[in-house]
């Protein structure tokens, strides 16, 4: 297996710059929420939090969400799998929500994401912030913010590392 390295620590930071500011250019602060899907886009989500509030001195609210029991997939699973509605400490109605996670590739994972929050909640609108975009959409969904888009076959792969899941920080084509 064939691994090299697209980013860096330095290049994955300006990327979480670059996404925050256009978060704030294009967004009235008090009504945003960011909801980090599990495991890296919540601490992708958290970082963005971080790097507003250095930016605007606003404190955005980051809240986490596990997709695994909304995957179209739940049938290779179980036969009769478990869907749980997902609780969120914030009412999620009537506030712009932005979906973070690390990778956007078939769009099902966010498809996942959004049935989830409209099962909890009726936000004003949902946005998409992304660290990389690597193509091959399976289905209409495109993010609003993206750090880099990484044209790559199917054949490959892009993975994130960050430091508070994998010790490293770097993404990764394999």
């Amino acid at each position: 297996m064939k691994k090299r390295i697209l980013f860096d620590e330095t290049m994955i930071s300006r990327m979480i710059t670059r996404i925050a500011n256009e978060i704030i250019e294009q967004n009235k602060l008090d009504d945003i929420v960011l909801v980090g899907i599990q495991t890296r886009g919540v601490h992708i989500a958290k970082r963005l939090k971080q790097k507003i509030k250095e930016i605007e001195n606003t404190n955005i609210p980051v809240e986490t969400l596990d997709i695994k029991f909304y995957r179209d997939d739940l049938e290779k699973i179980s036969e009769e799998p478990e869907i749980k509605v997902p609780r969120f400490k914030l009412d999620l109605t009537n506030k712009v929500v932005i979906i973070v996670d690390d990778v956007l590739y078939t769009g099902r994972t966010v498809r996942a994401a959004i049935d989830a929050i409209i099962d909890a909640s009726r936000p004003k609108a949902i946005r998409l912030a992304i660290l990389v975009d690597r193509g091959h959409r399976e289905l209409p969904i495109r993010a609003d913010h993206i750090g880099k888009n990484i044209p790559t076959s199917k054949k490959e792969n892009v993975k994130v590392h960050l430091n508070e899941v994998d010790d490293v920080e770097e993404i990764l084509l394999i």
